[in-house]
């Protein structure tokens, strides 16, 4: 596991533009504003990009891939065409598969369960409908949270709308594979439910 998630804080920045098919990002890190990571959706098909700006966006496909920045991945998030739920597989660095998300269809807010490999359950994600705040729990414990309500740092740097904040509980271990998870999830609220 790259050596860059093991950081608690981070911050995302969606690159916002007029007519754009492909949603990409760059993760920062939240103490010094150093880029860390960026996150781009590449060789997006034809009829895909033709799907970004109908009413059926978000039933399209995508595979985003994180990179360090020295160009190495860190992870993969893929999904393919979706109707009702979506199902997204996160790989690692070597391209593995390690774990996936299951979207609730009748929660109110966004609600995603986060499974390994063999579909084992390893904590929910779950959002507030009345704001754009969603939290990793398991067993009653916040293992880590997204929120767009952030401070001091964030003020200062970034003003857009699309930048929000990850924290993630010093109870995960730095080198626990739930922390590639968690940073792909981030990506998954925003391609799933928020675009």
């Amino acid at each position: 596991m790259n050596s860059v998630l093991s950081r608690n804080q981070f911050f995302v920045r969606e690159h916002v533009g007029l007519f754009k098919a492909a949603s990409n990002y760059d993760v920062f890190d939240a103490q010094t504003g150093e880029p860390l990571m960026e996150c781009r959706e590449e060789r997006l098909g034809f009829f895909t990009k033709l799907l970004r700006f109908t009413d059926w966006k978000r039933m399209t496909p995508f595979n985003a891939i994180v990179r360090d920045m020295q160009g190495n991945q860190v992870l993969r998030v893929s999904r393919g065409v979706t109707i009702f739920r979506s199902q997204v597989k996160v790989f690692n660095e070597n391209d593995e598969w390690i774990g996936q998300f299951r979207q609730r269809i009748f929660s109110i807010g966004g609600r995603f369960d986060v499974l390994d490999v063999n579909g084992q359950y390893l904590c929910d994600l779950r959002g507030k409908w009345t704001s754009w705040e969603f939290y990793f729990e398991r067993d009653g414990k916040e293992l880590a949270r997204v929120t767009k309500k952030w401070g001091g740092l964030a003020k200062e740097m970034f003003t857009s709308a699309d930048t929000y904040a990850l924290i993630i509980s010093e109870a995960v271990p730095p080198t626990s594979p739930l922390r590639q998870l968690i940073l792909a999830a981030v990506l998954c609220i925003d391609l799933v439910l928020k675009e």
